[in-house]
Parts: C-alpha cells; structure tokens; sequence
C-alpha cells in the first residue's frame, strides 16, 4: 500500500499490533447503549447498510449489531490484518484496504458512512479531502464520533508527534458540505471509557441532496 502522509504510516507500520489489542476487550453491551445515542435521531428503517471508516477488528460492528442486527457492513481501514480479521469474523458486504481518502467503493453506496477516532489521526492536509469522501460514499447520512477541541491542536500520542488532533471537526463538516446537523453530542469517558468511547465528541449530519 502507498502511504499519503506520516500518519498513514504510523497506522500500518509502528502501532497497528498494539493497537488491535487495545481494541480486543470492551464492554459491548456498554457500547451499544452509546450507539444507541448516537444513531437514535436516524429514524432505523431508513437504513440497511453502512460504511465503517477504520474498522479495526470490529469493536463498533459489535455494538451496533447487538441493537441493529439487520444492518449490513462494509468497511476499510489502512490495517490489513485487522481488516482480514473482521473479514473472517464478521458478515460483511464490501471492504477496502487504504485509507478514506482512496476509497474505490462507489458514490452513494451506503446510507451510514461513519467514523469514530479516525479523523482525529488524518493528516490536516488531507481532511476537507476525507471529509468529501465520506459525504460521497453517503446516500443519507454521515456521522463523526471525533476528540473536540474549538480550535485546531496537535497533541502528543503513543509519545509520538502529530499523530492525533483535535479540532471543531462538526463545525468544519457543516461549513463544507450540503448538509443538515440531525443531532450531536458527547459521550463521557467516565462513564464509556471501558466500551471504547472516551470522551467523544459526536455529530450526525443528514445530506440535502
């Protein structure tokens, strides 16, 4: 695979082990009391399908299959392990390996195209790009679950140097894409930390058109 920027590379090449681990063991039950919130303004019969951004090994697969059962996944990620083992664990439609950005599936394929803690590691310089990707993909809907910080940061990560920013990433959707917000909000570490949620700043847009 062809890297786009550092990030990428981290992804796949420095932290892609440690990271699928980090994701074997949460609360699902838990979790889908989250997606619960999450999804609860997108009315359940009209979706059927939906596209995960970074999948990893399928912690939100998971949790949403315990409250939506019937929903088909697709997904991608950058991790090619990981997407093989969802792959095998899960019944998924469609699948790409690469990054959002790079994505071959066709436009409006899905009714749900979503992240959670994916575009916080995407290089700023490729966001607006990920971000119309994901609007694309969109036949109806696209939710972001992201860290929220009003103005643009870079933080430290895995004692590593931009890997992960935080931003207004709602306000930056809204402000480029025909769009309208359905819903947003947070979901407290404290309280979801241990389904994988922690601190999560989420929005879920519908699109006009």
């Amino acid at each position: 695979m062809n890297f786009n920027s550092d990030q990428e590379k981290f992804w796949v090449q420095e932290y892609n082990k440690e990271y699928m681990e980090k994701n074997a063991n949460f609360d699902h039950e838990l979790g889908a009391e989250g997606w619960k919130k999450m999804l609860a303004s997108i009315p359940s019969n009209s979706i059927k399908n939906y596209l995960e951004c970074g999948s990893n090994i399928g912690r939100n697969l998971e949790q949403i299959a315990r409250i939506y059962p019937d929903l088909i996944p697709s997904v991608l990620d950058v991790n090619a392990e990981a997407l093989k083992y969802v792959s095998e664990n899960y019944n998924i439609d469609k699948s790409f390996h690469g990054a959002i950005i790079d994505s071959d599936f066709e436009d409006n394929s899905f009714d749900l195209v979503f992240t959670q803690a994916v575009l916080i590691h995407v290089n700023p310089d490729q966001l607006i790009g990920s971000m119309k990707r994901m609007f694309d993909l969109s036949s109806k809907y696209i939710l972001m679950g992201e860290y929220f910080n009003r103005t643009p940061t870079s933080i430290t990560y895995q004692g590593e140097e931009d890997r992960l920013f935080k931003r207004d990433f709602g306000k930056l959707f809204l402000e480029n894409f025909d769009v309208k917000l359905l819903d947003y909000g947070f979901l407290w570490g404290h309280i979801y930390d241990s389904a994988g949620h922690d601190d999560m700043t989420w929005w879920v847009f519908e699109k006009n058109s």
